[in-house]
């Protein structure tokens, strides 16, 4: 893996915030919460390993954990999708930098091997796929899904900073289908978490509510008149629910040795 760190844009002052996107966006894709929360915090939004200009960093999904953690520092971590599994990974692996986090249309993995192989196999497909159509054919189809239908700004001109060989790369190593099921460790999880699904996404709010249970600190919130992208769908709501939920959890006393 190379060695290069995160690009990142930091904006506010305050508690630190880090945003982390999904596949194919960008940390720009954060600018609506970071301008309604900036006066109260810093935001940090980093560009994922493969994406933006992060785009020639290439990662799994514990080395983009580790990448984000050391973008970050000790924070709470805001995470969508792809960006969800990634900062659920980061409080997994290094809670000691994790005060609270965030996670919205996430998912602990997929936990039967038969469906994260045709997973990785479809993700390969994808990947080829992009390499074959180049990125703005590849875009034009991903945003057009079912998953999306609700997006009415897909924001296509930030999701073009990214390259072909970054997401190909990001499908490969730090899709859903590489990624090991972490079900059995959020028992573990002591930082506040919220868990947000939008309400139109009925298989992401199955999952929300299964995270839910299983994290004895988690707080679970349904979005109405979402689907999947929760806060591009629902911005104001969103940021409503994040900054109620902020005001009402307190990030961790730093140990003795900070």
């Amino acid at each position: 893996m190379p060695a290069e760190g995160l690009a990142a844009d930091v904006t506010g002052r305050g508690p630190r915030l880090v945003l982390v996107h999904g596949f194919s966006q960008t940390g720009h894709s954060w600018r609506h919460v970071a301008a309604a929360l900036g006066d109260q915090y810093e935001m940090i939004a980093v560009d994922a390993p493969g994406h933006g200009d992060s785009a020639a960093v290439s990662a799994d999904v514990p080395g983009s954990a580790r990448l984000v953690g050391e973008a970050g520092g000790r924070a709470t971590y805001v995470g969508y999708s792809m960006g969800a599994r990634i900062c659920l990974q980061l409080a997994l692996d290094r809670p000691a930098v994790v005060d609270r986090v965030v996670l919205v249309s996430a998912t602990a993995g997929i936990d039967d091997a038969a469906e994260r192989r045709a997973r990785r196999e479809h993700d390969e497909g994808l990947a080829q796929s992009i390499e074959r159509d180049r990125l703005d054919a590849f875009l034009a189809r991903w945003v057009a899904q079912p998953l999306f239908a609700g997006l009415a700004d897909p924001d296509l001109a930030d999701r073009r900073r990214n390259t072909v060989e970054g997401l190909a790369s990001s499908l490969r190593l730090a899709g859903t289908g590489t990624q090991e099921p972490v079900w059995s460790r959020l028992a573990a999880l002591e930082m506040p978490v919220l868990v947000v699904g939008g309400a139109l996404d009925s298989k992401f709010v199955a999952l929300a509510g299964r995270m839910a249970a299983a994290i004895p600190s988690a707080t679970l919130a349904i979005v109405e008149g979402a689907g999947h992208p929760v806060h591009l769908e629902q911005p104001r709501a969103f940021v409503d629910l994040l900054a109620a939920w902020l005001a009402q959890t307190r990030q961790r006393p730093a140990p003795p040795s900070e």
